[in-house]
């Protein structure tokens, strides 16, 4: 059904796949919705269709074929890190637009977003990590779809898009013998800023206490921890307490065994504190 009020001509398969995190796409001419095996056990009806409605927004849009344009240009440009950044927009600008067009198409945007909500907590099996609501891609697309902008899109959009073809157009002119222009490239790299990487799916699932669990006590717990120049985490507190102590100490005992990327100043890692949201579900 959904797949005609995309009007999308080709057929577009379904597979079930156990070791998966999220669904995706794969392929242009023949595309498939690999979807994994625990939300189909796992997820309502109706939110798992709020989701392949997502992904077919992609194939709609064609943008299994872009992203492939997109992964040649950050290979051939890898050495520029304004290319990373802007490649990073247009991924972020992309699945916005493919939230849009399935919330449109399904009538409910709050479905979207419960089903965008539902899909963290499965993938870490009733209780996981997420960043909080401003550092993370995941809760930005949620509070798009619970409190959309009243501003429409606009020419905002593309501008992550025109930076990039400017950066390969760039890239391209350059020749060997510009020893000078790589030197100063250089320089304006080392001279770039960088957040540090949060990569939960590096940390080991969090340990949901013996007391809590046998008391069935639910509850979020809003952290902040500081990520050294190593990638370790030498310090965590605690913004928002879920309500129950033993809940705390648990989220704070599971960040400080995580690893992570750091940012950079100058080209040296630098210290940082991120935000992080601990939900706590049976």
């Amino acid at each position: 059904r959904h797949q005609r009020g995309f009007g999308i001509a080709r057929q577009v398969g379904l597979r079930v796949v156990e070791d998966l995190a999220s669904p995706v796409t794969a392929g242009w001419l023949r595309p498939v919705v690999l979807v994994p095996a625990a939300l189909v056990t796992g997820m309502p009806a109706h939110l798992l269709e709020a989701l392949l409605a997502h992904e077919l927004a992609h194939v709609r849009r064609c943008d299994y074929l872009v992203n492939l344009v997109q992964s040649a240009i950050e290979t051939l440009l890898f050495y520029h890190p304004a290319v990373w950044w802007i490649s990073h927009r247009i991924r972020v600008e992309r699945e916005h637009i493919a939230d849009d067009l399935a919330a449109s198409a399904l009538g409910e945007p709050r479905r979207l977003a419960l089903a965008l909500s539902e899909l963290e907590k499965l993938q870490f099996s009733h209780h996981h990590l997420a960043q909080a609501a401003n550092g993370g891609d995941l809760m930005q697309r949620i509070k798009r779809l619970v409190r959309p902008d009243t501003e429409a899109l606009n020419w905002k959009a593309a501008i992550p898009v025109l930076g990039l073809a400017v950066a390969c157009i760039a890239g391209c002119a350059q020749t060997p013998a510009a020893v000078d222009e790589k030197g100063q490239q250089a320089q304006a790299a080392d001279a770039v800023a960088t957040k540090p990487i949060a990569q939960f799916h590096s940390c080991a699932k969090p340990h949901y206490p013996a007391e809590a669990l046998a008391k069935r006590v639910e509850g979020t717990v809003t952290l902040r921890f500081r990520i050294e120049p190593n990638g370790s985490v030498s310090q965590s507190s605690v913004l928002k307490s879920s309500g129950d102590v033993s809940l705390d100490e648990a989220a704070r005992v599971a960040i400080a065994k995580c690893t992570f990327t750091p940012g950079t100043v100058n080209g040296k890692p630098q210290a940082a504190w991120v935000p992080v949201q601990y939900v706590w579900k049976l």
